[in-house]
């Protein structure tokens, strides 16, 4: 459940802050409407967001008008309290103190709530038992007679009643108390006022049974429904409490990923230090199996990092000098020392942690519906319940005895209270969104908020950048043909030696493919690089040339013009190793394709989704490469700035779009997509500017994040439609339109049950969504 209200822009307010607050004492849906409404009285307050599902609230405010203390005073006496979650956080990994501290909290109080329940529920137990025993001792031949007078059965009814009523059931009394000093309800206030009109409605007829004999009232008298309705809904809510913990584990597993100490380098020391305590500059030593503890660079060494925690591929990377290295990620092979660059809140892992925060506390489009209701639903129920009990009370008696009329009126007062209570209806969307950006965040997937998990399930198209995300954006050799009696081994050694000597991307991309096949290097003398066409130099006495078809036109060397036409189609550079005499080799260069390029393409049209390549680059490369991929619709020749409005033209033709880019070219495209994905190999900029991040830039996470998004919209709409068909259905019964018909009404303690049980099956619901494979 998440209420919002209103936009601010900080250049027309300069003062303003915005600041999220743990909310202590939220029992449901309407209590975050209460946070809210209260909240925005305030002067200084410009907009408030209250999620019930995580209990938290994030409210934009002018610090120089109003603070914590005042809006506490505000919500305090209604039973509320903010605490802010900035106090206490220590400065390794700001999220760690305050969600340690909240969880105690929490903690605490579910150990308070398996007291009461422990106490309350083992009466309510037996209470149940012998109200249905006596229930159905009148119409079921083989039951034995209720085992007790009813006499004395209400005397050890209210003798039970009594504590239940007063101590467990105090919160639901406070509740009724602030209704009535405040006009703020809340499900407290409807329970509160059925089993009190319920207790003191049968403490009257028991202690004076001269009013009772006056009313010709019925023997059997409501104690049983105060103990049963409190000690379900408090069974409920115990429940309830210890299930939405387990939707919080993504985080709080991801705070456990974070490191405690480090080993750091000072005045020519090795000293141990808290994380804490690591500045930006610093020399960290890492040994073999252990956590990296901040964001850095590799200075010396080199080693293989397991990088799962951030990527959730299982793969170890290898670094080596000059490559960064995440904070929380796993040294597996090697010692190394780094220089830590990112510290505190600016690492990976408190951005991620961050990110995924903001997101399980943001508000989905569908839960309006859920906030629409919730927020005028209390109010009306407590009318309802008004009209109900006068119309059986007073329109009743015309019918059938005043004494029957009352106790109907009673039971359709109480029972449409109790299982009006919108607990569920408020949980659905939350708890569901939770569980799902959690389950993203272990798999690499970060997705920023509610709007686009909702928004990301319904795309039938996706639009790919070419370079770097179906491509690795790094050039590399893809063909070597040699054309002399050379070795291609020998070929790539001395082509290789040749180009170490240059910084051309080209050039890199061969000294790298001699690197991975562990080729050694050769001396080179009269190195030169030949602008706009090559290099050359000499090596053990022969000189080598190494460059494109220019080169070998002022060599006057003749190429094969076929294989050069069949290099040049399938989007490769040529590259001509020679003498001066004679053409050695051709070696061919390009952005080759991700691993799992086609296996993305596959998954996302057994969804049902088109796929289109929008790239820069001319329409035959594109179309090569789309080929290959399995691609259906190839957007070539289009300039940076052209990039969004071919999106445009997509969603004018009814697509839902997706748009997946990392550079920032790509950015403006991203925002203007239905959904923008950001690949966690590219640009800040294509990052802030999407919605969704897929981290290590792996294209196969693409499929998996539409189906989580898919399957946690499912589990939103499931939870809803039973929270609201509860509800639609529940009412009336309670109100007794069955009884007309057929002579049934909804016991009131029935409806406790199953109002309790009705908050808890939503939230085992959404927790389903862990066990769900991606």
């Amino acid at each position: 459940m998440v209420l919002v209200c209103g936009q601010i822009s900080r250049e027309e307010h300069p003062n303003m802050e915005t600041k999220t607050f743990q909310v202590k004492g939220m029992h449901c849906a309407s209590c975050a409407n209460i946070i809210k409404r209260k909240l925005e009285k305030l002067d200084g307050v410009s907009t408030c967001a209250v999620n019930f599902g995580t209990e938290k609230a994030e409210v934009a405010f002018d610090a120089t008008k109003v603070d914590l203390p005042q809006m506490n005073e505000q919500v305090s006496k209604l039973g509320y309290t903010l605490n802010d979650t900035e106090v206490g956080k220590s400065s390794e990994y700001p999220q760690i103190t305050s969600e340690n501290q909240a969880k105690d909290q929490k903690l605490k109080e579910l150990e308070e709530m398996r007291q009461k329940t422990a106490f309350v529920m083992p009466i309510a137990a037996v209470v149940f038992l012998l109200m249905l025993w006596e229930i159905l001792a009148h119409s079921v031949a083989f039951l034995p007679t209720f085992p007790l007078s009813m006499d004395a059965f209400n005397r050890a009814s209210f003798i039970l009643a009594t504590p239940v009523m007063f101590w467990i059931g105090r919160p639901f009394i406070n509740g009724v108390v602030r209704f009535i000093k405040y006009r703020a309800a809340n499900m407290d206030t409807l329970v509160g006022i059925g089993t009190l009109v319920a207790y003191f409605y049968s403490s009257i007829m028991l202690l004076f049974p001269e009013i009772k004999s006056l009313l010709n009232a019925p023997e059997g008298l409501y104690y049983d429904v105060t103990i049963v309705v409190i000690g379900f809904i408090t069974l409920g809510k115990y429940l309830e409490a210890k299930s939405k913990l387990k939707t919080g584990e993504a985080i709080e597993k991801l705070l456990g990923l974070a490191a405690k100490f480090a080993v750091v380098v000072r005045d020519g020391e090795e000293i141990e230090l808290p994380i804490g305590q690591v500045v930006v500059g610093d020399t960290i030593i890492v040994k073999p199996g252990q956590k990296i503890p901040v964001d850095g660079e590799i200075s010396s060494g080199k080693s293989s990092i397991d990088e799962s925690m951030i990527t959730g591929e299982p793969i170890p990377v290898d670094k080596t000098v000059g490559d960064t290295v995440i904070g929380a990620t796993i040294n597996k092979h090697g010692a190394f020392q780094m220089r830590a660059t990112q510290v505190g809140g600016q690492t990976v892992l408190s951005q991620i942690i961050k990110m995924v925060e903001s997101a399980q506390g943001s508000k989905a489009p569908i839960e309006r519906i859920a906030d629409q209701v919730s927020g005028i639903f209390v109010p009306i129920v407590l009318v309802f319940a008004v009209v109900m009990l006068f119309l059986w009370t007073i329109v009743g008696s015309q019918f059938m005895p005043f004494s029957q009329s009352l106790s109907l009126g009673l039971i359709s007062f109480v029972g449409i209270l109790v299982i009006a209570c919108p607990c569920a209806m408020g949980l659905a969307t939350p708890t569901a969104v939770i569980v799902g950006v959690g389950k993203a965040a272990q798999n690499g997937i970060l997705i920023k908020n509610a709007e686009s998990l909702e928004k990301f399930q319904s795309v039938n198209f996706v639009v790919m950048d070419k370079t770097g995300t179906i491509t690795n954006g790094t050039p590399s050799v893809t063909d070597i043909k040699v054309t002399s009696n050379i070795a291609q081994k020998k070929i790539l050694q001395l082509l290789a030696s040749l180009e170490k000597q240059s910084e051309h991307p080209l050039a890199q991309a061969v000294v790298g493919r001699a690197k991975d096949e562990r080729i050694n290097f050769l001396s080179v003398s009269n190195f030169k690089a030949l602008e706009g066409k090559g290099l050359e130099g000499t090596i053990t006495g022969t000189h080598y040339f190494a460059g494109n078809l220019k080169l070998a036109d002022d060599l006057g060397l003749t190429v094969d013009t076929n294989h050069i036409k069949k290099l040049t189609s399938q989007g490769k550079t040529p590259v001509i190793f020679a003498t001066k005499k004679t053409i050695l080799a051709y070696i061919a260069i390009a952005d080759t394709i991700k691993d799992d390029a086609q296996e993305a393409v596959a998954a996302l049209h057994k969804l049902g989704i088109k796929v289109a390549m929008l790239t820069g680059d001319n329409r035959r490369t594109a179309e090569y490469i789309a080929k290959q991929v399995g691609i259906d619709r190839v957007i070539a020749e289009v300039l940076p700035g052209d990039k969004a409005n071919e999106v445009k033209k997509l969603q004018d033709e009814g697509y839902k779009v997706a748009m997946v880019g990392d550079g920032i070219n790509d950015a403006p495209a991203l925002a203007t997509a239905d959904v923008g994905v950001a690949m966690g190999t590219g640009t800040d900029v294509a990052i802030e500017s999407a919605g969704i991040t897929l981290l290590g830039g792996h294209i196969s996470k693409l499929p998996k994040a539409i189906r989580l998004a898919r399957t946690t919209m499912k589990v939103i709409k499931q939870n809803l439609f039973w929270a609201f068909f509860y509800n639609v259905v529940g009412i009336p019964v309670a109100a007794g339109a069955l009884y007309p018909f057929i002579g049934i009404m909804l016991n009131p303690a029935i409806a406790g049950a199953a109002m309790a049980f009705s908050s808890v099956s939503v939230v085992t619901n959404s927790l389903l969504l862990k066990r769900y494979k991606i």
